[in-house]
């Protein structure tokens, strides 16, 4: 399934002087000689012990999205560490059976990780467009309403995986024409993203910021927005459809992401865990075509950093499904997610969207939920 180009952000929908305010507020990010201290960052919550990964547990959850039967010798195996397939008892056997794809094997990450204790529900968007998603479509009180009756119907498909409500917010849209940068993106100015942090407080949320970066690069633009991307709470999006290259404008072709830029925002990421000592991040990776990710195996989750796959086209279930299959599952790199549209997906002779059950009967289910 081929999403249109255009659709994920409501391209182009940001008038030029929000295009203009926003560069002009991202430019001061990152100067020559600024700095950031640690209490720039520091996390309202009290002091506690530091928490200890439970590995066991880690385990477990995994095998349980990637619908692997306790009987299977497959199981044991993945408990072990190893690629024989073993007996309950732990002892080596033999089995006609594949392997399966899922569970991957990566880094255990650092104790404090969100994923794959609980389950991510976000609203996507941007503020100054009603075209872009969810957050710009309704005033805030009603978005929060919507918000906290999806977060409960999660719950209550999954009452073992506690969800967690987050804002995905647009910090820097893809543009159709040339900015004054020359770049085709606007940044959005530091008070809109205070206002997702803000709006992420009042529901105990995280908060992602994501990247739609035209034709600049992911090494360009991520430096600009230490001061957000350090703080606990906050974690990344990177949209590959909007990432030009050979000159491209925007909207003319589908872009991609090489494993070498997003391992580039993998290790970016983890400098920042490791330097304000907190917990792992989250990164999210739009897709919906092979193509818009290249070199999957070659990326590379670290302890300080959690890698999901994110199913980002619209359409009608099958079709949604089809290319969860196709693009993202088959392709397993850590983690994945599934985007919902409410309105793309409902065109005709669509009568409602997904629900939670049929996206958990997904293998793997998906930790991450988008609802664009």
């Amino acid at each position: 399934m081929r999403k249109r180009m255009g659709t994920n952000a409501g391209l182009f929908a940001l008038s030029a002087a929000v295009v203009a305010a926003g560069i002009a507020s991202a430019a001061t990010f990152g100067s020559p000689g600024m700095s950031f201290s640690r209490s720039d960052f520091a996390s309202s919550t009290p002091s506690r012990p530091a928490p200890v990964l439970d590995k066991v547990e880690y385990d477990k959850r995994l095998l349980a999205l990637s619908h692997v039967d306790i009987s299977s010798p497959w199981y044991a195996a993945f408990l072990h560490g190893t690629t024989t397939p073993l007996d309950a008892m732990g002892n080596a056997t033999t089995t006609k059976t594949p392997r399966p794809l899922w569970p991957v094997r990566r880094v255990y990450p650092n104790a404090g990780a969100l994923l794959p204790f609980n389950r991510i529900v976000a609203y996507y968007g941007n503020f100054y467009s009603k075209g872009m998603g969810v957050l710009g479509q309704y005033p805030e009180d009603v978005m929060l309403a919507k918000l906290a009756s999806t977060t409960a119907a999660w719950e209550k498909a999954d009452p073992n995986t506690p969800v967690i409500p987050a804002i995905h917010y647009i910090v820097e849209t893809a543009q159709a024409s040339p900015t004054k940068s020359g770049l085709y993106l606007a940044r959005m100015p530091d008070d809109q993203i205070d206002k997702a942090l803000a709006i992420a407080a009042k529901i105990h949320g995280a908060v992602f910021i994501d990247f739609q970066v035209g034709l600049s690069t992911l090494q360009k633009e991520l430096p600009m927005y230490v001061k957000y991307l350090a703080m606990p709470n906050v974690h990344l999006g990177i949209d590959p459809e909007f990432a030009m290259h050979g000159g491209a404008k925007p909207g003319t072709v589908i872009g991609s992401f090489d494993a070498a830029d997003i391992n580039y925002a993998i290790n970016f990421l983890a400098g920042l865990v490791k330097g304000n000592h907190i917990p792992p991040k989250i990164l999210v990776i739009h897709r919906f075509t092979e193509e818009m990710v290249t070199h999957y195996k070659q990326i590379a989750p670290l302890p300080e950093v959690q890698v999901v796959i994110d199913m980002d086209g619209w359409g009608f279930p099958a079709k949604k499904v089809n290319t969860y299959n196709s693009v993202v599952a088959a392709e397993p790199v850590q983690f994945t997610g599934f985007k919902l549209f409410y309105k793309n997906d409902l065109q005709e002779p669509v009568k409602a969207l997904m629900t939670p059950r049929e996206v958990l009967n997904l293998t793997p289910s998906p930790v991450y939920i988008q609802y664009q």
